[in-house]
């Protein structure tokens, strides 16, 4: 069968569907369609008819500004795309947007665009099927057995995260992950000589990869012979370095101006014409169709020879078998958190409860696995006897190193594989480093978790470059997550019950320094926002709103200003994400609007209480950089004292009441 005709529709598809849209990429599907037919005809484990039977193979698109070329094979495939999704490329609710997105169309994995991002995923999907095969697998019965491949660009290799991601992969000689490398030395700006002149088979060699180059990436029987030798190193990811000429059969061909911008009518026209290609627009040929379908028993027996396989082992393995059900589902079971909302605690900084809370869920959630970027005994994630995740084992402790941009990425990755629930831990000012990946998480709506230790000037002597101010307003303006401040260990439990019961990222964000165990905390953090200190008026004279470390600061001023004949209420806001969902009632049966005096006190920056202070108002926070000095030195010198907070207290009553007046003088 010639395959070049079917190689040519896609390419006509692609060039169309940007032309109508009037926006997109087309350089990259003329160039790469050979590449990625060749993978999917003839090595990808997929069924078109179930995109999403467990044992198939992955398929990345790193190179996520390509988006028509993966569409227009799902197209092409069967995988239920229409025609008239592909005229709508790139419009409002379309199943094909300008970048893939998870959960919009079937056979997208993984939402992609930001370039490098999808070679981290992918490292964590091929270190997912790893875990998993070395947990259920048999000698005599493999239920795990498939590969991960990206397909990348010259833009993806140019980002520090695939080089930490491509480490991490060789490190961990994930034999089963290919990544397809769409070399045709072009970006937005021109030749990639203008900034790009390394040796990108070198550097993964050195990485400990298996490179295989192919020349000409017009060859179908070249590219897939590298496809087959990359699949029979099993014990270093692969490399595929394809050379190939970007906008391909275009009279923009091998040059920038195809990259982002459609061909154009009569470059359109060309392009048909170089191609022989005879359909009318948006149209596959009946033999192209006819072609496909041939192809099409091939894959439902991928998916039939697994249900066999997944039979047989129920039969031999059975308790493996429920065992292995009961990762796929990966509910969490809770009941032990019990003890912990329960007992009385003695005083210890958040991120000791974060280890001890974490053991005590792992215990009985096997599936849960994650790790920190070589910070494992100060951010306090070790999975106790969880034994270690490396090139010869696969335990429980993933040692990601200091990668923390790949590191929230291959979380990613892991979660969307499927049988594991992962986290990843850093220091919170680092969270700048994967805030991309953090972004991304809560873009797919995923329950990633990412547990940041060290939330505030209380790291003291390492000084301003490790002593986070605006990570948390960083981390609170990304739609979509919820960062959990707690400020003791049941508030800790409460973080964690909320990061695994919803369906979208979670930030713990947990202290290094000691905290006081307070009374009336504990699952009422679940809403986000409560009261733990209440006043004894029916109407408080002014709110203390804190969260964290300061929350025994507020408490202690409600004491001091009762003394001074002033009623305070006390509400702790260890989310306000969550607390921001709560029905109007609820929010304003702890935040009465009638009560305009108030105070936040937090150890960062102030803009996000404002939305809660309003002009009457004040913020005991911390709006500059900090300093090198012991936490309780630093403490005092940026105001985090009960003097000040009851100063700012006393002094927000006198704003209500002269903000009142002037309101009752209009």
């Amino acid at each position: 069968m010639d395959e070049k005709p079917i190689i040519s529709t896609i390419r006509v598809l692609c060039a169309e569907a940007i032309e109508k849209a009037k926006s997109g990429h087309p350089g990259i599907c003329l160039g790469a369609a050979p590449t990625a037919y060749t993978l999917w005809a003839h090595h990808l484990k997929h069924n078109p008819q179930n995109p999403n039977f467990f044992d198939r193979d992955r398929f990345v698109l790193s190179a996520g500004h390509g988006s028509m070329l993966l569409y227009s094979l799902l197209h092409v495939f069967g995988y239920g795309l229409t025609k008239e999704d592909l005229m709508r490329f790139r419009q409002y609710t379309s199943k094909t947007p300008g970048h893939p997105e998870y959960g919009v169309t079937a056979g997208v994995e993984v939402s992609t665009g930001p370039l490098g991002q999808g070679v981290a995923n992918a490292v964590g999907f091929a270190l997912a099927e790893k875990i998993l095969a070395d947990k259920f697998n048999q000698p005599d019965c493999k239920i795990i057995d498939h590969y991960t491949y990206a397909l990348c660009g010259d833009g993806c290799m140019m980002e520090g995260i695939e080089n930490e991601a491509a480490s991490m992969a060789g490190t961990l000689k994930l034999g089963k992950l290919i990544v397809l490398y769409d070399s045709n030395k072009i970006t937005i700006e021109g030749s990639t000589d203008l900034a790009f002149t390394e040796d990108v088979g070198k550097r993964h060699e050195a990485l400990g990869w298996h490179v295989v180059h192919v020349n000409d990436g017009e060859s179908i029987e070249e590219i897939s012979a590298a496809i087959t030798l990359a699949k029979a190193e099993t014990n270093k990811p692969s490399l595929i370095i394809v050379d190939t000429t970007i906008g391909f059969g275009s009279p923009l061909a091998g040059t920038c101006k195809c990259h982002g911008a459609p061909l154009g009518e009569e470059n359109i026209k060309a392009l048909r014409k170089n191609l022989n290609y005879k359909s009318k627009p948006f149209e596959v040929a009946p033999q192209i169709t006819e072609a496909v379908a041939e192809l099409a028993p091939k894959y439902s027996k991928y998916e039939s020879d697994w249900n066999k396989s997944v039979k047989a082992y129920k039969n031999k393995y059975p308790e493996m078998y429920e065992e292995f059900m009961r990762w796929r589902k990966a509910e969490i079971d809770f009941s032990a958190l019990d003890s912990i909302y329960d007992m009385p605690q003695k005083d210890e900084a958040t991120r000791a409860s974060s280890q001890r809370i974490l053991n005590i869920i792992a215990e009985n959630n096997p599936f849960i696995i994650g790790g920190s970027a070589d910070l494992a005994t100060s951010n306090m994630v070790v999975i106790k006897d969880g034994g270690d995740v490396s090139a010869d084992a696969c335990g429980r402790n993933i040692h990601f190193g200091i990668r923390e941009h790949a590191m929230g990425a291959m979380v990613n990755g892991m979660y969307l594989h499927g049988g594991l629930l992962p986290f990843c831990a850093t220091f919170t000012v680092f969270s700048d480093y994967m805030k991309a990946a953090i972004r991304m998480s809560a873009l797919m709506n995923i329950p990633a978790v990412y547990i940041l230790s060290h939330d505030s000037i209380g790291v003291g002597e390492d000084g301003p470059t490790h002593q986070p101010i605006e990570q948390l307003e960083m981390l609170r303006s990304i739609p979509n997550i919820k960062v959990f401040r707690p400020a003791d260990s049941k508030e800790t439990a409460a973080a964690y019950e909320s990061a695994w019961t919803g369906k979208s990222p979670t930030a713990i964000v947990v202290s290094r320094q000691s905290l006081k165990q307070l009374d009336n905390t504990g699952t009422n953090a679940l809403y986000g926002g409560y009261i733990v200190a209440d006043s004894e008026k029916e109407q408080p004279d002014v709110i203390l709103i804190s969260s964290g470390s300061e929350l025994s600061l507020a408490i202690d001023a409600k004491t001091r200003l009762k003394a001074d004949g002033i009623d305070a209420r006390v509400v702790s806001m260890p989310c306000m994400e969550l607390f921001d969902i709560q029905t109007q009632k609820y929010r304003e049966s702890v935040l009465p609007s009638a009560v305009r005096a108030r105070v936040a006190v937090e150890a960062g920056r102030s803009t996000a209480w404002y939305k809660y202070i309003g002009l009457d108002g004040e913020c005991c926070c911390i709006d500059r950089f900090g300093s090198s000095a012991p936490a309780n030195v630093m403490f005092e010198i940026c105001g985090f004292t009960t003097d000040n907070v009851v100063k700012l207290a006393k002094k927000s009553i006198k704003n209500s009441a002269k903000l009142a007046a002037a309101r009752d003088d209009e």
